[in-house]
Formats: C-alpha cells, structure tokens, sequence
C-alpha cells in the first residue's frame, strides 16, 4: 500500500502538492479564530459529588463569589471609609458599562464587615459579568482597565482574570516558541543534511502542521468545549512530529538516491519504509491520545482533540506533501550544500562505523550495560511514588503576573473568600433541616481534624450551605482525609449532603482519573503490542517495548516530581513547587508513550530488513543501529529543541510539559533506545524474533515494507566494520 501511495505521489506530485497545500493554508487561515473561542477549566469530573454539590449550590443561592474580585488596598495611614476614596470608589464602580455587567456587591455599596479586613485598609468589590462562559473573558475585557482609582492600590482576583491571564500568556508563549525554535530547527537541519534545500523541508512541514491545526481546533471548537492550553499542545505536537517525521523520509529519500535509485524509485521506496514507520508512528501516538476521551474531564478531551488533530495532520501532511516535493526537486535535494560536506559525509559510511563500532561494544557485555541502566531507571522514578496532586491555581502563572498577585492578596486579606474552604451543602428538600440538628451537625464537621471554624455560607430553597476551614494545604493528605471524614458523618434527618470545595474537587476528579487508568493502560498497551506485531511479526519485540517504555515514563515522571513538587531546582526554572495536574500527568504519558515507541520502530524496523536478508542477531542488531543511529540521535536532538523553547513557557504548565518532553527524550531515545534496546536484544538473541507457530502465518516485514525483489535494498552492502 505504502508502495502504491510512494508511485502515486511521484506522478501526481504537482497536483497532491498544491491540493494539500490550499487546504492547509485556507484552513490555517480560518483558524487563526480559535484563540476567541478558547476556555479555561475543566479539570473537575462533571459527574462527581463535588461537582454536583457546587451546582446544588448555585441553584439555591445564586452567585455567591462574582466572576471578578477587586481588591482597594489605601495602605497604611488610611482607610476605605475615608469620605472621598469611598465616593470615588463607589462612583467608578457604577460607571463600569451594564453590557458587561449583571451585578455588584461591595462595601462602598453595603457597608458589611466580611467586605473589608479588620484595619478598614482593604474593601472588596464583586462583579458577576454577563454572558455565558465563553462571553465572561469579553465581558472582562471591557472593564479590565476601568477599575483603577486614585488614592488606592487596585489588585484583581478571581477566575475569570485569571482565565484571561493565561489566554494571553498562551498566545505569547506559543509565538515565542515558535519564532525560537525554528531558526535553530532550520540550522541544525543545515547540519545534519549538509545542505540548505534538504533542511528546509522537514521546517516547511512543521510550519505547515502547526498553520493547519488551528483550523482543525477551531472546527472542533464549534462541537465542544476547548481548553486554551489545547493550542499550546497542537503546536508542540505538531511541529516536533512534523519535524522528526520529515527527517526521516528526507533522510530515506536521500539515502536510496546515494545508492543509485532514480527519483521515483527513491521516493516510493522513501514512503514504503520511513513513511511506514511514520505512518505507524502517528497511528500508534493517536491512539495514545485517544486514551483521553476515556477520563470524564474536558479539560482533557480539549487536549485529546488538540493533540490528536495535530499528530494526524503532521503525518498527512508527511505523507503527501513531502513526498511531492522530493520527487519535484530529485537530485536537487542536495543543492545549496554546505562548504565543509564531503562525500563520505553525504553517504553517512563514517558515522555508520562508528555507531557499528559503538554497538558491538554494548553487545559485547550486555548484561552489565542493561542491569545498571535499569536500576538508575527505577532510581530516577522513586519520587513519583510520593507525589501528590492538585487542581491548577494561580501557582501557574508567573510571580509577577497580577492576577496571580491579586489572588494571593485576597487569600492573605480574606481566607474566607479564598475558595479553599470545605463547602458542605445541606439539602432538605423543599424544608432544611431544624437549626438545632443542623447546630449539631456542624458541631461533628468542626471535630473533624484539620477542620477550623465552620460557618453558615447561605440558605435558599431548602438548601443550607456551610463553609468549612481548613488548616493547612488544602491538596494535602490531611485535608482529603478530612473530607471523606466529613463524608462518613451522618447526615441530618431528611436531607442529603454533599461535601464540595476546592480539595472535593481535586480528590474526586483524581479518584475519578485513577479508576478510568485500567481501561486507558489496557488500550495503549494493547494497541502498542498488536501494532508492533503487525510491523514486525514477533511476540518479544512488543512486550519488550511496552516494559522499557513504563520504564522510561517512571523515570521521567520522577525528575519531574523531583523538580516540580519537591522543589528541588525550581528557582532555576522560576516555579513555584505545587501538586501537579493530574490532567497534565496523564496526558504526559499519552504522549511520552506513544511517542517513545517511534524511535523503538525506526530502530527496529532496520533491524527486521537486515533480519528478512538474513543477518544473524547480533549483526541485524548492529546493522539497524549503525543505519538509525545518527538519525534518530538528530531526531530526538531536533524535538528536544522544540519542546525546549516550551520549556521556558511562562505558565508553568507548558513548562512541566517541555520539561518532561526533554526528560523524556534524553532517556528514552539515548539511554534506553541506543543502548538498553541492543544490550537486551543481544541478551535474547534468536529469541527476540519469536512468534507462536500460529502466529507466524502474519510475520511479515512490515516496518520494512519494501519489495525486495524489485528495489535496490535487497544489494545493499552490509555497513563496513
């Protein structure tokens, strides 16, 4: 199939070439919309008790904390009912444009203590804005920059800043990295091909992948909820796959040109085997992605559509495009080469040598390269054992963000207002409970350790809500404990209670992840194991992959944790250490899974050639290595340089993401890939290419692909020792 496709794009190569590209550009174009459709949250399981508690809740008593909390501090010397700071205040306040605006509560209003602190240095003002979710972010826009008054310190809190904060710290973070990253993808490409035309393919690829995902988000953004941060992820994706898959069909093309095949042949011959893989690749990573639909989170489904999209249209665009192009240009490929390329260069026989060389010195003790590599393995994932997790706060923006600095100060100001409390909503029906039972039920709540003052929050429609303090970090183990322990009471006569709150939250959405995580594992493992077996036509290579990919997850998961909860180097980065994401977690092992398997199958799929020419195991092993070596080396380097400039993201999020990204690929496509894959395989030996006798009816080539009775593969000289 691949074969036919590598034909087909060579004769129709113009029109595949300009179809692919209008579309690409039209839909890219069109999607340059998406960014006002972006939302924020998402990361509560809608379904759980938390989540139907904050409902019951705004039901009965409407809103209670407002989309925007303003926060007037005067300072020492003053305060907030000062006559002429209160008429200025007041008066700003009534002039915010009602198309905005459905409501305000404040002190200059309704003269309540719980609205100021207790020097009358800070008041508070509410402000629930109009339009749905979506409308909210423009509704802010609108009154973002009329909220300053003179004589005050103005601080801005809430969900809705906060949302907008990281909208336009997302926008300029991806600008950012995409301006860094491809000029130094381009050079490095320079290098790695000896020439400028080679180079700029696999940018002009990713460029193109990154344009036409912004069309396909916004596209699906019209059907469902997107997550700001799915834009974020489609370009990551996007461009680093589009990138890497380039390299390897250029790389292909090249290599099949500088063994005497014409431009046609080269090209089928190109797609029949990296654009196998890259086919494989992008097949496997989608899946992989797909395992987020599973998790009751939007917040995740936005990414899984993000990504998916992303993955898929980089490997079209691989597979149609690139292969259009390469049979336009031909022996042009190679033009614009750098002074210092030679031919021995262009051929890739020296840095063959040495990988050959390099290969049969792990080979030559296998055991006492693997065993050492495993336990640092397994050493670098013990932190993850004791991680915790929590939803996103205002810790992911920068310091200086105010947003961040707004909530802050209205934690320190108004712990009350904080969202950090325990919210126990009471349900009687159409008739609440008596006062003297429900005295005594919050009397049980307050005996509940970790639990302070709890205090009456509204009633409204048989409904009482009561707010609940917490003594300490409210994603901490004490504070879950302290829920469930409030769960467990027994509840007034006649009514249902359901325990919210921001730790509710979290603990149930993390309940809720942990138990979908069988069925996810049982898909990405499952999916791994039949597809290699298809490539590749053995029962050991897959399950061998799947181990050494957890492996490598562990290990990559456990710096992070080292980093980015212990805190251990976070002023280097400019983090503040907090519990991660669950949703980022998992969708970093989506990612990370699926796509340390693709140098497994670049590597692996040399590796079955020179097995199906009939290398023995030791040399089919040196063999696939000494061909792969440099390029998936360049691959992982190219990626590290895209994933890095997200490394620097200023929401810490994006950050935790490119971090991992180059954890990931430092381990997966060095360490365990080009040493820990050869050292084992020459542990198995023959065994490595094992199948049931009846599976061996589907043993096939299927990474290679190739016909050999009519290509040039089947002559190619072994690599010189």
């Amino acid at each position: 199939m691949f074969s036919s496709w590598g034909s087909l794009a060579y004769r129709h190569r113009l029109p595949v070439l300009i179809t692919v590209l209008l579309l690409v550009v039209a839909g890219g174009i069109w999607g340059l919309g998406v960014f006002d459709r972006l939302g924020q949250g998402g990361y509560e399981s809608p379904n759980s008790e938390a989540a139907r508690a904050q409902e019951v809740a705004a039901e009965a008593l409407g809103p209670t904390g407002g989309d925007v909390v303003v926060l007037y501090d005067v300072g020492d010397g003053a305060t907030i009912d000062d006559p002429e700071l209160f008429h200025r205040i007041r008066s700003k306040l009534a002039e915010l444009p009602d198309s905005a605006v459905d409501g305000i509560t404040s002190y200059w209003s309704t003269p309540q203590s719980s609205l100021a602190n207790d020097d009358k240095t800070v008041g508070l003002a509410t402000i629930d804005l109009s339009g749905d979710e979506s409308g909210k972010t423009a509704s802010y826009e609108r009154i973002e920059g009329r909220l300053d008054v003179a004589g005050a310190e103005t601080h801005v809190a809430g969900d809705v800043p906060m949302q907008a904060s990281m909208n336009q710290h997302s926008k300029q973070d991806l600008a950012v990295a995409e301006a860094v990253s491809l000029p130094v993808v381009l050079v490095l490409l320079v290098i790695i091909f000896g020439g400028v035309v080679a180079a700029a393919l696999p940018v002009l690829v990713g460029g193109a992948a990154v344009f036409g995902s912004l069309g396909l988000l916004r596209l699906i953004s019209l059907l469902t909820e997107v997550n700001t941060f799915a834009v974020n992820v489609a370009s990551l994706l996007g461009l680093g796959l589009a990138i890497d898959y380039g390299l390897f069909l250029v790389g292909r093309f090249r290599e099949e040109l500088a063994a005497g095949a014409g431009t046609g042949q080269a090209v089928r011959r190109g797609v029949s085997t990296a654009g196998r893989t890259v086919a494989f690749s992008a097949t496997l990573l989608v899946i992989a992605l797909a395992s987020l639909l599973l998790f009751p989170q939007s917040f995740l489904r936005s990414l899984a559509y993000g990504g998916m999209s992303a993955v898929a249209l980089a490997a079209v665009i691989s597979l149609t495009v690139l292969p259009a192009l390469l049979g336009v240009l031909g022996h042009r490929v190679d033009k614009l080469a750098v002074p210092w390329r030679g031919k021995r260069r262009e051929s890739g026989s020296a840095p063959a040598r040495g990988w050959y060389r390099f290969a049969a010195a792990v080979m030559k003790r296998p055991l006492l390269t693997a065993l050492p590599i495993i336990a640092v393995l397994l050493l670098l994932g013990a932190p993850f054992l004791g991680t915790k997790f929590g939803t996103p706060d205002e810790r992911v923006l920068p310091q200086d963000d105010p947003a961040r600095q707004g909530i802050e100060k209205l934690r320190a100001e108004f712990p009350a207002m904080s969202g950090d409390n325990v919210r126990i909503v009471v349900d009687g029906g159409r008739t609440p409970p008596a006062q003297p039972e429900l005295d005594r039920y919050a009397q049980r709540i307050s005996e509940v350790p970790g639990i302070g003052e709890v205090r009456p929050a509204g009633s409204g429609e048989g409904v009482v809500v009561l707010e609940a303090g917490l003594n300490g970090e409210p994603f901490g183990e004490r504070a879950n404990d302290a829920v469930d322990e409030i769960r467990s009471l027994s509840a007034p006569a006649d009514s249902e209670v359901l325990v919210g709150g921001k730790t509710a939250l979290n603990l149930d959405s993390l309940r809720d992840t942990v138990d979908v995580l069988p069925w996810v594992a049982a898909l990405l493992v499952g999916a791994t194991l039949v597809l290699m077996f298809f490539a590749f036509g053995s029962v050991v290579l897959p399950i061998k992959a799947v181990v050494l990919s957890v492996l490598s997850l562990s290990a990559t998961f456990g710096v992070l944790t080292w980093i980015f909860v212990d805190g251990h180097g976070a002023g280097l980065l400019n983090v503040t250490p907090a519990p991660l994401s669950v949703g980022i977690v998992v969708l970093m092992a989506s990612v990370v899974f699926g796509m340390s398997t693709d140098y497994e199958v670049f590597l692996l799929s040399r590796m079955v050639e020179a097995r199906e020419e009939g290398a023995a195991t030791p040399d089919a092993v040196r063999d696939g290595l000494a061909r792969t070596g440099r390029m998936i080396t360049a691959a992982a380097l190219l990626l590290i340089v895209v994933t890095g400039a997200f490394a620097f993201s200023s929401v810490t999020m994006m950050r935790f993401i490119g971090v991992g990204m180059i954890v990931a690929l430092v381990l997966d496509a060095t360490v365990v890939r080009m040493v820990l894959v050869p050292a084992l395989l020459r542990l198995f030996g023959d065994a490595s290419w094992w199948a049931p006798s009846w599976l061996r009816w589907r043993r096939r080539a299927g990474a290679s692909g190739g016909d050999p009775g009519t290509d040039s593969e089947q002559h190619r000289p072994r690599v010189p020792r």
